[in-house]
């Protein structure tokens, strides 16, 4: 086994009954078009390229390279850093990506793959507990704001299941969670740019209200007073439709000059 580099935000899973488990929340079926993301030694990419999906890993510890082409010659490796990696390349809007990722560039790779929505079926991450939290937490807790949003606007997120760091070397000082977010492909294109712009302005003072944050944002000089939202709540306290009514209103009365 090869060293785990801290940079790289490395942590082995080595349990095969996770392993297990995750793939079977991934279910792989033959000629998927799946993307890996840091298989490291490929622990999971073994068991997704048995389910005769159509694999793709994409890894940026060259120490790793030789081996997974050696181990899985079905399997096509690309030695990059996926944040840089155009996803177009592809060829396909059904892609599935799959991994259990840095958790250091976790947010990243989520935002990632909101801008390529419309390119992505579905996506099975490893992720930090903290983190899967917030990707899945509901109006009105502590954990929801802009990454709850987002994903419940652009997807369908499920928290799955709790992981040990036992099952890790090294073992990591937080406990990690399986998501599977699934993208929906009919969201409004021209509302989505706006939408986010709104939902980060909402958050951006997360203690005031929506009033004070929205006029503390690039939408200072717009008046929301007829926006049909209650502009004395705070953004915590707004559900999806709530953001999409600012969203609207924001696109109908925002000039962007």
């Amino acid at each position: 086994m090869v060293k785990p580099i801290k940079r790289f935000g490395q942590n082995f899973l080595k349990d095969n009954n996770i392993l297990r488990k995750i793939t079977e929340v991934i279910n792989p079926q033959k000629n998927d078009k799946i993307i890996e993301i840091g298989p490291g030694e490929g622990a999971l990419t073994k068991l997704l390229s048995n389910s005769g999906a159509d694999v793709t890993a994409i890894e940026i510890d060259k120490r790793v390279i030789e081996h997974l082409k050696e181990t899985y010659p079905e399997v096509k490796i690309i030695n990059k850093d996926f944040l840089e990696i155009d996803l177009t390349q592809f060829g396909s809007s059904d892609l599935r990506i799959v991994g259990n990722i840095p958790y250091n560039i976790t947010s990243s790779i989520i935002f990632k793959l909101i801008e390529n929505y419309n390119l992505i079926r579905d996506a099975v991450f490893m992720v930090q507990y903290e983190v899967a939290k917030r990707m899945t937490a509901k109006k009105g807790t502590k954990d929801y704001g802009i990454l709850s949003v987002l994903l419940n606007y652009f997807s369908e997120t499920e928290f799955c299941f709790k992981v040990s760091p036992n099952v890790f070397y090294p073992k990591p000082k937080v406990f990690s969670a399986v998501v599977k977010i699934k993208f929906k492909k009919n969201t409004d294109e021209a509302l989505n740019k706006v939408f986010i712009q709104i939902v980060k302005a909402a958050f951006g003072n997360r203690r005031k209200t929506l009033k004070n944050s929205l006029s503390n944002s690039i939408f200072a000089q717009l008046n929301f007073s007829g926006c049909g939202v209650d502009l004395s709540l705070r953004a915590e306290q707004l559900d999806l439709p709530d953001f999409i009514k600012l969203a609207e209103f924001a696109r109908e009365n925002f000039s962007y000059q």
